[in-house]
């Protein structure tokens, strides 16, 4: 047995209350051992606890399911962000930032406020009903509408880190995986109807290559027509039937997730496995036939007529919050060289050496390496054993013996002992290492 609760009903709070029992079996006990080692080593790499003794992001109880990012954190969200804006214009996307709050007429001609008012936060400004976005396409299409389009723009990929909210029962958040304000790397794609195939497969490659990055294997699923729904089955078979055939013209397999589209059209979700082997769900390409037609939207035709496109909205991490929270655990905290929020850390051996020590953060801040000086008149035995909790990749001890040769003696978190060399030979290993990304 895993854990007994209280459970309402179909969870209608005016029902009888009910005892939730949660158990797993294994036909053998070496399967168990083994889940149950697992699960030790999931309490171990637990995102929230590591958060905190990281110092990357934080939760109070004044702001229920809003996170606050540290210091460290924020290194790790830009430095996120930063690779995120680098691969999209690798990918020709242009980047946008659409208004947090908007009418609510908005929201009504989207289908949002039928569909998904209880998650929405709500406000009134010189008399009239806003809410504030927990999604960001209406934005976009509001940016298409701005000036006429012709078949030659298109596919124009509008990308967006947009900040959104939305109220989840308190019941359901959980550290960063599940939050009420988090930033969407969204991405919102209007084509022609002839360019959905091409366009999807494009999209594929581009999460292949993100995912290859952090080490991140995954499976797809095709997640089809919900019972709760805009548009006509017709218009769902088509969306269903293309997002099926680009993805096997790829190689790619798929399972199919019956009912588990989004209101508006069916999706491709990509599935991710960390290093436990767990699944979490964080890529998704959505084929929405709906939106565009709602909105009005148009563009002129190679012939001079007028025709609606088509929208595709993804996004590769899912959310930048829920993504950290994952690769937190993922690498149990070890960031990559290039992701770790410190670098360097130098480790003068007396207080002779300090000079010495800031002498060298200096050029290495100089050159862009985030880097860290240990000035505490404590035992270097203590500094190794805390800058390797607090997994820093590369260590720098320096004493007197480093100051006459003008070397750095350099450890990694991993106990390897790099020995002495000069700051430029280790300057260009630290470079190769971050600007090639590699899992470390």
């Amino acid at each position: 047995l895993l854990a007994c609760n209280a459970a309402y009903w179909r969870g209608d709070s005016n029902r009888e209350t009910l005892q939730r029992i949660y158990g797993i079996a294994f036909p053998k006990k070496e399967e168990l051992d083994a889940y149950l080692e697992r699960i030790e080593e999931a309490k171990r790499r637990d995102h929230r606890k590591l958060g905190k003794e990281l110092g990357l992001f934080a939760f109070r109880d004044e702001a229920p399911g809003f996170p606050f990012y540290l210091p460290k954190g924020m290194v790790l969200k830009n430095t996120l962000i930063d690779y995120w804006r680098q691969v999209h214009k690798k990918w020709n996307y242009v980047e946008i930032s659409t208004p947090q709050i908007m009418k609510r007429t908005l929201w009504e001609t989207s289908g949002h406020w039928d569909h998904y008012k209880d998650n929405m936060y709500t406000t009134v400004i010189d008399g009239e009903d806003f809410a504030i976005k927990p999604m960001n396409c209406p934005g976009s299409i509001l940016v298409y509408e701005l000036e006429p389009h012709s078949y030659r723009d298109l596919p124009l990929r509008y990308g967006e880190l947009g900040l959104v909210h939305r109220h989840e029962l308190s019941g359901a958040l959980h550290g960063m995986f599940r939050v009420r304000c988090f930033t969407q790397d969204d991405a919102h794609i209007l084509l022609a109807k002839d360019q959905i195939k091409d366009e999807v497969i494009r999209i594929a490659r581009l999460f292949d290559e993100v995912y290859s990055l952090f080490g991140l294997p995954y499976k797809i699923e095709l997640s089809t027509m919900p019972e709760d729904h805009i548009g006509t089955r017709e218009d769902w078979e088509k969306a269903e039937n293309a997002l099926a055939d680009a993805i096997t013209s790829i190689g790619k397999e798929y399972v199919v997730n019956p009912g588990d589209g989004a209101f508006y059209g069916p999706k491709l979700d990509f599935h991710i496995q960390d290093s436990l082997g767990r699944t979490w769900q964080c890529g998704t390409i959505q084929l929405d036939y709906q939106l565009p037609g709602r909105f009005d939207l148009e563009y002129t035709t190679s012939d001079g007529g007028k025709d609606v496109p088509v929208m595709i909205h993804r996004v590769v991490f899912g959310s930048i919050e829920r993504f950290i929270g994952i690769i937190t655990e993922h690498f149990a905290g070890a960031f990559p060289a290039w992701l770790a929020p410190v670098q360097v850390k130098i480790l003068p051996v007396t207080d002779r050496a300090l000079d010495y020590a800031k002498d060298l953060s200096d050029a290495l801040d100089g050159q862009g390496f985030r880097v860290e000086v240990d000035d505490r008149n404590e035992k270097i035995g203590k500094k190794i054993r805390e800058a390797t909790l607090e997994k820093v990749p590369y260590m720098i001890v320096v004493g007197d013996r480093d100051m006459e040769n003008k070397t750095v003696s350099v450890r990694t978190r991993a106990g390897e002992d790099l020995g002495a060399m000069s700051l430029e030979d280790f300057t260009a290993k630290l470079k190769e290492v971050v600007d090639s990304k590699v899992l470390q």
